[in-house]
């Protein structure tokens, strides 16, 4: 009988995992959760039958560093970031999460296949060309955020997270892969 001595990752779980790691997160998946963090260090994350086809691990842990960029350095050991998330409480900093996003995304070509979940994707989809036009709150929120990519904890790891993603996706692309059969296209389809 054969020993099995590696095992499969896909390469977009083992770089955002890395990034996240390196930011110092560690991920945990559950089926009783979407995305939380305790405010120590953990990051959990629903387990792929809980999410939606358009959700992967990739984007859900680049979305959880948006957030942070957002709240700031000190929300590492926050619950949740500090955000509330049963009430509209929060809704401008949400925003500007996915307004960063966007900002981040835009220039490696990847808006859509890291595009956000859950019923925010709505207001994402719905953003300028230029994510950070406007003259919400969410605006100003946003350049804070993006103020602080280049800084610790999130560089270098982030920027390094984003740009193998984009060189992962390139190549995905040039290989025929945005033009698999199926119900749905693949999320790096164009």
């Amino acid at each position: 009988m054969r020993e099995v001595v590696r095992r499969y990752v896909d390469p977009l779980d083992a770089v955002w995992l890395r990034a996240a790691a390196d930011v110092g997160l560690r991920v945990e998946r559950a089926s009783d959760a979407f995305a939380s963090t305790d405010g120590h260090g953990l990051l959990v994350l629903g387990t792929p039958e809980t999410l939606d086809a358009d959700d992967c691990l990739a984007q859900m842990i680049f979305h959880e560093l948006c957030h942070a960029l957002v709240q700031g350095p000190e929300s590492f050991a926050w619950v949740d970031w500090g955000l509330d998330n049963e009430t509209d409480r929060d809704v401008v900093r949400e925003h500007a999460c996915l307004r960063a996003q966007a900002a981040l995304l835009d220039p490696l070509d990847l808006r859509v296949a890291l595009g956000p979940t859950t019923d925010f994707r709505v207001y994402y989809d719905a953003l300028p060309a230029n994510p950070l036009d406007g003259d919400d709150a969410s605006v100003a929120l946003a350049k804070e955020a993006l103020a602080r990519v280049d800084t610790p904890p999130w560089a270098p790891h982030l920027r390094r997270a984003l740009d193998a993603t984009a060189r992962i996706v390139a190549a995905v692309r040039e290989a025929g892969g945005d033009a698999l059969d199926g119900e749905l296209p693949p999320l790096w389809a164009r």
